[in-house]
């Protein structure tokens, strides 16, 4: 593939496209090459494509997140639907309910009204990010995303209202520049991180609840002085390889329950909504700083394994 077709660059025209995308609540990929770039020295290999709604298992499947923009009356109005590669950017974005009206006030989940969630179509780059509200119910937060392309955001939030229920919304954002598309890193039993390891035991299964516990070390030694990160040692985020759909998983027990310790280990349930291949998000925290590690897993069925790659989140959050 000659290097014409293997980048291109995010015009206004596109920008323009994924506003009215977003306009319209449709989701629309990037545009990339047919076929992505081989890299000397990289294993990786093509995700397999989620299984259809139907082939879901069991009734604790949870709802896939993140896949619509509007869902429960509530709307993602996401005001900056472009910003350029390498430049720091107020992202501001407001969540409506069905009369049109910003919605200010949320039960907090996990030390926040809202978490935020930017991740590039190609699960490479990734930012959990903590916006501030103002009075009027408009969120913002300044962004620096480093690589051109199609990005998703994500909001997780929980309207204060007694029936409400958690919702994840999604938009599409467009970050213009030079693009060169990369692969879905090859499944792998290690992350490392900023001087850390991350080790990933368990199995991701569709359909089924089970058990992902992930161990962090530095210079080979456990670290056994996690600090509380949102209230747990660890807080991870699956998305779905292909339609950036977003996993609700659940860290299993809370700093001074008298049962979860500081580490080395983390542990978490999730169920995915499908099979096919997820990238995972670990932030953790360790002497004042937050910490990502990323992998990737494959869920095969009942009885699925699951690896992670052995390499990093390109960037990880802002605070």
């Amino acid at each position: 593939m000659n290097t014409g077709l293997k980048i291109t660059t995010f015009a206004a025209v596109l920008a323009a496209t994924f506003g009215t995308a977003y306009g319209l609540g449709q989701g629309i990929d990037p545009v990339v090459a047919d076929s992505p770039p081989r890299h000397e020295g990289e294993h990786t290999r093509p995700a397999p494509p989620p299984e259809q709604a139907g082939g879901h298992t069991g009734h604790d499947t949870p709802p896939a997140g993140g896949l619509q923009i509007s869902e429960d009356g509530y709307t993602l109005d996401l005001q900056t639907p472009s910003v350029t590669a390498g430049q720091r950017a107020d992202l501001r974005l407001t969540v409506r309910d069905g009369r049109g009206r910003a919605v200010t006030a949320y039960q907090r989940e996990h030390d926040k009204e809202l978490h935020l969630i930017v991740a590039s179509r190609d699960l490479v780059t990734y930012r959990h990010l903590h916006p501030t509200r103002a009075a009027d119910g408009t969120w913002s937060t300044p962004v620096d995303l480093p690589r051109a392309g199609g990005y998703r955001v994500f909001a997780d939030f929980t309207p204060a209202r007694a029936d409400a229920r958690n919702l994840t919304l999604g938009a599409d954002l467009a970050v213009s520049g030079p693009y060169q598309p990369k692969e879905l890193p090859a499944p792998a039993a290690t992350s490392r991180t900023n001087g850390y390891e991350v080790k990933l035991s368990g199995a991701l299964r569709p359909g089924k609840a089970s058990e992902l516990k992930l161990k962090v070390s530095r210079a080979g030694r456990p670290v056994t002085d996690l600090q509380p990160y949102l209230g747990a040692y660890g807080h991870l985020v699956a998305l779905r390889s292909g339609d950036l759909a977003y996993l609700h998983v659940h860290p299993n027990g809370e700093p001074g329950d008298g049962k979860t310790q500081p580490g080395p280990d983390i542990s978490f349930t999730a169920t995915a909504p499908s099979a096919g291949s997820y990238r995972l998000f670990l932030d953790f925290k360790h002497d004042g700083k937050v910490h990502t590690a990323a992998f990737t897993v494959t869920a095969r069925g009942a009885a699925a394994g699951s690896g992670t790659p052995e390499g990093h989140a390109e960037d990880g959050h802002g605070h």
